[in-house]
């Protein structure tokens, strides 16, 4: 099911796509899973470029609000889709009787690890193209260039202890489980920068 290969030349793909023009079809459309891999790559895709306009030294303040707002709406999406992954993999676990609740139990499900690597195929993206600037200081291709060696062997480090931890939990020797991320900041009965604001006619 997990197709890692797959998945990393997918986010690559989407990656890249995204990044000329909006594609007229979803390329996963076919595969479920994939379609909800293809979901989750795009929160990140969009949180990453929602984000660099935070970081816009001429932004006013009405921008920067606004930006916030969409930072944190973006991210609970992200982090929602991560869950719906790992729900997606243990359920079709299940069917098969696993993981084995006797095996050890992995630190970081396989739904953050597909996270992880999504934000490395930004960053991979990004990098090189920092490494082709025409009009780039001296010394700036270099150290894209070895900042996308360092970044290229991490995700396919990454990539290889996925492709691990789903093989092994498969042979039953190894487990995850879904942990609820149980964010808080958008909740408006748990932020107390929200509920603590109440209106005259509450306050009355």
């Amino acid at each position: 099911m997990l197709h890692f290969q797959q998945l990393v030349s997918l986010q690559d793909r989407l990656t890249h796509g995204w990044h000329q023009a909006e594609p007229e079809s979803d390329p996963a459309a076919a595969d479920n899973w994939l379609q909800l891999v293809t979901r989750q790559h795009r929160a990140n895709f969009d949180l990453w470029h929602i984000e660099d306009e935070a970081r816009d030294p001429l932004a006013t303040d009405s921008q920067m609000a606004s930006t916030k707002r969409r930072i944190d709406r973006t991210n609970q999406l992200r982090n929602d889709l991560v869950e719906q992954l790992d729900l997606a993999l243990l359920a079709w676990l299940s069917q098969r009787q696993l993981p084995n609740a006797t095996a050890p139990l992995h630190s970081e499900t396989a739904g953050l690890i597909i996270d992880r690597l999504s934000i490395l195929s930004l960053k991979i993206f990004h990098t090189r193209e920092q490494a082709q600037r025409a009009d780039a200081p001296e010394g700036h291709r270099e150290r894209s260039l070895e900042r996308l060696a360092v970044l290229e062997e991490q995700r396919a480090d990454l990539a290889d202890c996925l492709g691990q931890l789903w093989d092994q939990t498969l042979a039953g020797s190894r487990r995850f489980k879904l942990y609820r991320q149980l964010k808080m900041y958008n909740d408006p009965a748990l932020n107390p920068a929200i509920y603590g604001k109440n209106s005259p006619a509450e306050a009355r």
